[in-house]
């Protein structure tokens, strides 16, 4: 039997485990997918998360596969500079690819014992007052005293839960292809820089490799959310907004994604808890699921881990619930806010969500950074709400 099972081998969950590990948890994370896939997808570290691996001596290993930038932003569409002065000991983001943030991390947990099974595809669940009972695919079944969903948006847990996810659906896409290119570097440089006066969700950016990451608006928000992206969408579109498709071919990975903007109703139902876009969605600009998802790790782990060695009075990971104080709802409702902002900028329609959101989820002793991210008072995380 295992103290803890973590359904999902993504960055959230490879973070969980090693803080779990770190604390000699018995645990095991299971991964749907056979291999990792080896996609770009998120593109940067922030400076709350870069100080969490700073805390766990894992910086010096992620910077040596990573560029520091530093960077600017934008304010109701206005650019604004990086500020002089952060109270933080490192004032820049990491711009390093997801896939070699989920290889260290994972390389991390295996250093801390913990077992990653993949190809294990979770098929249900049930619980009692003595822990929880997997059901795999292929019918096998695992035991344990808890149970953590780390499964992304489309979280199998929580549908499984029966946890509602209410929010506001896309009312925009964006198409992004990891693709080879034929049009030379001074080409998509002139041309980007021309369509972005009028359109900022557009652009390409090298990843290496003759690589380029494109993005570009969709055409409308699909029906089926699930159906593949084509690369002639993605070619269709470049020529609507920039009159040329730079030749792209040879896609890596194609995909869509939206506006949309959810919360779980509970972040814990009994002994099983939802962590990172299995707890909240938002738009991934900015990379701001990851880092969301590293930081929903990292506060969890020490709280599980107290309840798993019985430590605490009520159990430190009773302490977790979803807060439905403003602070708690920050982040997820600016970042669409601030999104929408430049979207509306750039033409086509953007929204303000509903004010729906989750706590910052700030783990250990707080480091301020721009934003007054301390906590207040306990996270509780009320059981069988």
């Amino acid at each position: 039997m295992f103290d803890v099972i973590i359904a999902g081998g993504g960055p959230t969950g490879l973070m969980l485990a090693s803080e779990l590990g770190l604390h000699g948890v018995h645990v095991v994370v299971l991964e749907k997918e056979a291999a990792p896939t080896g996609q770009v997808r998120a593109l940067g570290l922030h400076v709350r998360s870069i100080e969490v691996l700073d805390q766990r001596g894992l910086l010096e290993r992620f910077l040596a596969h990573g560029q520091q930038v530093v960077a600017g932003g934008f304010f109701a569409g206005i650019g604004r500079s990086w500020p002089d002065r952060l109270d933080t000991a490192h004032s820049y983001v990491l711009a390093i690819p997801q896939s070699v943030t989920e290889r260290l991390l994972a390389e991390r947990a295996a250093e801390l014992g913990v077992e990653v099974r993949r190809g294990c595809e979770l098929a249900g669940l049930s619980q009692d007052d003595g822990g929880v009972t997997v059901e795999l695919a292929d019918g096998a079944r695992l035991r344990s005293r808890y149970l953590v969903g780390c499964d992304g948006g489309r979280s199998t847990v929580r549908k499984l839960l029966g946890v509602g996810f209410p929010g506001e659906p896309s009312r925009v896409e964006t198409l992004v292809g990891e693709v080879e290119v034929t049009a030379s570097p001074e080409t998509l440089a002139a041309v980007i820089a021309e369509v972005r006066k009028t359109h900022v969700r557009f652009g390409a950016m090298p990843l290496g490799d003759g690589v380029y990451r494109v993005i570009v608006p969709a055409e409308g928000v699909a029906e089926d959310r699930t159906a593949p992206t084509k690369l002639e969408e993605l070619r269709r579109q470049l020529q609507a907004f920039a009159g040329t498709d730079f030749g792209v071919h040879s896609p890596r990975r194609l995909s869509r994604f939206g506006d949309a903007t959810r919360l779980a109703e509970h972040y814990r139902t009994g002994r099983v808890l939802l962590a990172g876009d299995a707890a909240h969605i938002h738009p991934p600009t900015g990379g701001q699921g990851l880092n969301l998802g590293l930081q929903d790790a990292f506060n969890l782990g020490w709280k599980l881990a107290a309840e798993v060695g019985g430590v605490g009075t009520g159990g430190a990971a009773g302490q977790l619930s979803r807060r439905t104080a403003p602070r708690g709802g920050r982040r997820t409702r600016q970042h669409p806010r601030a999104d929408g902002a430049a979207v509306r900028r750039a033409g086509p329609p953007g929204r303000a969500p509903a004010a729906v959101g989750i706590d910052g989820l700030r783990g250990g002793e707080p480091l301020p950074d721009r934003e007054d991210h301390r906590d207040r008072g306990p996270l509780r995380l009320r059981r069988g709400t």
